[in-house]
């Protein structure tokens, strides 16, 4: 399955667990301008949770957000 979403950074996080997905995702995304979108790959388990709550606390948008077996993959708009 491929999104139609074009990345303009990547982030894979796959093999990390938490605090590492959503410590990196903060930095990787004061990278990248706002309007931009990073995709992050994990295979922790509480990621889901973890981006997508931060995601809404700090004001990003999660536009998708897809499982295929065991890895976790966002697609996350800068938002401000």
């Amino acid at each position: 399955m491929c999104s139609d979403i074009i990345p303009d950074a990547e982030l894979d996080c796959v093999g990390l667990y938490c605090p590492m997905p959503i410590a990196m995702t903060k930095e990787e995304i004061e990278k990248i301008e706002v309007g931009q979108v990073l995709k992050v790959e994990a295979d922790d388990p509480a990621a889901e949770e973890d981006i997508k709550r931060w995601a809404k606390r700090t004001g990003h948008k999660v536009l998708e957000f897809k499982k295929e077996g065991t890895i976790l993959t966002f697609f996350i708009k800068r938002i401000k």
